[in-house]
């Protein structure tokens, strides 16, 4: 009788053959997450041309030559911290429990180990009781957490310190001024939190020029007497809501720089944003926040009236 190790394999993925199984796979496994909606081998062929992507550290488990699993093990090359982080950690469901998922993630930390990462990190949701004894078997210990957060757009608030001031912009994205700037105040806005690299010029050009998931998006500065304090971006993942019979817009990313915070600037945003998603048929509007962000962040978002979904756990092993 020939065992299970000897029918499982794991290889890596080969661009410009395995799209379609990559697509399959993450699509079927993670079908159940509320944050997750279907990808498309289009997608993942976008995916590829990020200026981060990188294929080595990305894997595909095989029983008897069929594909049943998938993870990916990324070093972000723009990062000078050696620090990896496995994420896309899925097996098809009708494959898992049969330690597919606990091989794949074995898989993926000798691979950092092997590119001289120092530190592997990986997240979950809280309700992934499978995922997480399997981390914490393998050494992973709980670092942090972060919110998934949404609210119903059916009553925006108002007059709840918003600055009366500030003045609101749309960014044009055929500006290279505007791209430039948004570029220079995300870096500066968040260069004290967690897991933060500058961002090239380029990614955030690609971001907004080659967005894979959004439709439509919109970025707006806040600008204090001429000066840009602020930015905010919204959009709305269409595939998303056909799948999860929703109408619902993400606040993408909101920053105001450190000496303007605490004066109103980043409700005026955050408001601007939600009336945007409002404006474009939106019910509601989802958000992620790192529950310990130095801004207090999440503070704001329940005050306008976010409330938590889902938490997610973010574990971290010294390799």
């Amino acid at each position: 009788m020939v065992g299970f190790d000897s029918m499982l394999k794991i290889r890596n993925f080969i661009v410009g053959k395995d799209e379609a199984v990559w697509a399959h796979i993450a699509s079927a496994a993670f079908k159940d997450y509320d944050d997750f909606r279907s990808i498309s081998v289009e997608e993942v062929r976008k995916m590829e041309k990020a200026p981060t992507f990188d294929p080595s550290g990305m894997f595909i488990a095989e029983i008897d030559g069929i594909p049943v699993g998938i993870v990916n093990a990324h070093v972000d090359r723009f990062r000078e911290e050696k620090k990896g982080f496995i994420g896309w950690l899925g097996v098809l469901p009708e494959h898992r429990r049969r330690g597919v998922g606990r091989k794949l993630a074995e898989k993926a930390v000798e691979s950092l180990r092997e590119r001289e990462m120092e530190i592997a990190e990986a997240s979950f949701y809280s309700s992934r009781k499978v995922c997480i004894r399997l981390f914490e078997s393998l050494g992973f210990k709980l670092v942090r957490s972060s919110s998934f957060m949404k609210m119903s757009l059916e009553k925006i608030p108002v007059n709840i310190g918003e600055n009366r001031e500030v003045a609101i912009r749309k960014l044009d994205v055929k500006s290279e001024e505007d791209i430039i700037l948004l570029n220079k105040l995300g870096n500066e806005c968040f260069k004290e939190h967690f897991n933060f690299r500058p961002n090239k010029i380029e990614e955030t050009r690609r971001w907004l020029l080659e967005n894979p998931w959004f439709k439509w998006q919109a970025y707006f500065f806040a600008q204090l007497k001429g000066e840009p304090v602020g930015y905010i971006g919204v959009g709305i993942d269409e595939k998303f809501n056909k799948e999860k019979n929703t109408l619902s817009g993400w606040i993408d990313d909101i920053g105001v720089l450190k000496p303007f915070r605490r004066k109103g600037i980043g409700t005026t945003l955050m408001l601007k944003g939600l009336h945007e998603l409002k404006n474009k048929g939106m019910k509601n509007a989802l958000l992620y926040v790192d529950d310990e962000n130095p801004t207090k962040a999440i503070k704001l978002y329940e005050k306008i009236g976010f409330k938590t979904v889902k938490k997610t756990l973010i574990y971290q092993k010294k390799l």
